[in-house]
């Protein structure tokens, strides 16, 4: 490259670098810059960069001076604060409708918002957890497919699956037809609220579409999905667990996968258990709301061990009997 032509870079690879590599603990001297700029094939004396400097000051950049031994220039604020960044990256690391590539593609987009200091510190703070992760590689793209439709106000197709004993897919051999108002999250996993000719107001896991296509069909007007009942609905249809974690053994019919695979993860061991069960062990938040959960499914799930969740769930459910006796 010319010159002339690394001339034109300067200011470039001075921002560059001051963002990536400064911070108030570690602020950049004139002669650290004019080593870089060396490397990048651009002669500059020390009078030169306090030039640049205050350039890249009038334009709006936030360069602040330490004076003194030790002192130089650094970033005082970015785009996002490292609470702020700490706190996104939490984000994409639990949330289960992401896959594990798109979380690491997206935290590695996060850290590079931070200089090259505080991304080492934040790097031993990523974990991802596989076992709650989404497996559908192309619930980014579904997403963004669906929020065009509802832009658009057109219905979309698609197809669904459910989650066989073994992991595999099964599709439902029909293919959806649906009119898109929404996306929420709910112990996250990503939903889509919609209408549909068949069912009426119902959801979708996003995570479990494929071949979503937008059709040239407006959308059936619904008013249970607009506006604040949207929202409204939302927080109708979702609860959410917690509690004191124990290893609970639990026993499920079949029909039961998706729910099983849904909240506890694919990393589950589901053993068949005769023609239509199964049994599994998780650790489960054992509480009230949890109890309710499993009762919720009537005789299609029971808790088997250990005895004293057995008798708790026991009394939960007598106790709504006796709520609702008279």
């Amino acid at each position: 490259m010319p010159k002339s032509d690394n001339q034109k870079l300067k200011l470039l690879y001075i921002r560059d670098y001051l963002e990536r590599n400064s911070d108030e603990a570690h602020p950049v001297g004139a002669q650290e810059l004019i080593t870089m700029l060396a490397n990048h094939g651009i002669d500059c004396e020390r009078k030169a960069v306090y030039s640049d400097i205050k350039a890249l000051q009038d334009f709006g950049i936030d360069i602040l001076n330490r004076r003194g031994k030790n002192g130089g220039y650094y970033i005082g604020s970015r785009n996002f604060e490292l609470p702020e960044l700490k706190l996104l990256i939490d984000a994409v690391q639990s949330s289960r409708f992401l896959t594990e590539k798109k979380s690491r593609e997206l935290i590695g987009k996060l850290l590079r918002e931070c200089n090259r200091h505080d991304e080492r510190l934040m790097h031993r703070d990523v974990v991802i957890d596989r076992r709650v992760k989404s497996m559908n590689e192309t619930i980014y793209y579904n997403v963004d497919a669906i929020q065009d439709a509802i832009s658009r106000g057109v219905q979309i197709t698609f197809r669904y699956f459910d989650w066989a004993i073994d992991g595999s897919r099964r599709y439902r051999d029909k293919e959806y037809m649906a009119s898109p108002y929404g996306l929420c999250q709910d112990n996250e996993n990503c939903y889509l609220l919609a209408h549909s000719p068949r069912y009426g107001v119902t959801h979708y896991r996003v995570d479990r579409m494929t071949n979503i296509l937008l059709t040239d069909e407006k959308r059936v007007p619904c008013p249970e999905l607009t506006g604040p009942r949207l929202v409204e609905h939302a927080n109708q249809l979702f609860q959410m667990y917690s509690g004191e974690n124990v290893g609970v053994k639990l026993r499920f019919h079949r029909s039961l996968t998706n729910v099983v695979f849904d909240r506890f993860g694919h990393d589950v061991m589901l053993i068949p258990d005769g023609e239509d069960h199964f049994t599994f062990v998780v650790e489960v938040a054992v509480s009230p709301i949890f109890l309710s959960w499993v009762i919720g499914f009537g005789e299609k799930a029971k808790i088997v061990y250990p005895p004293h969740v057995v008798d708790a769930c026991r009394a939960l459910a007598q106790t709504a009997i006796d709520q609702h006796s008279d």
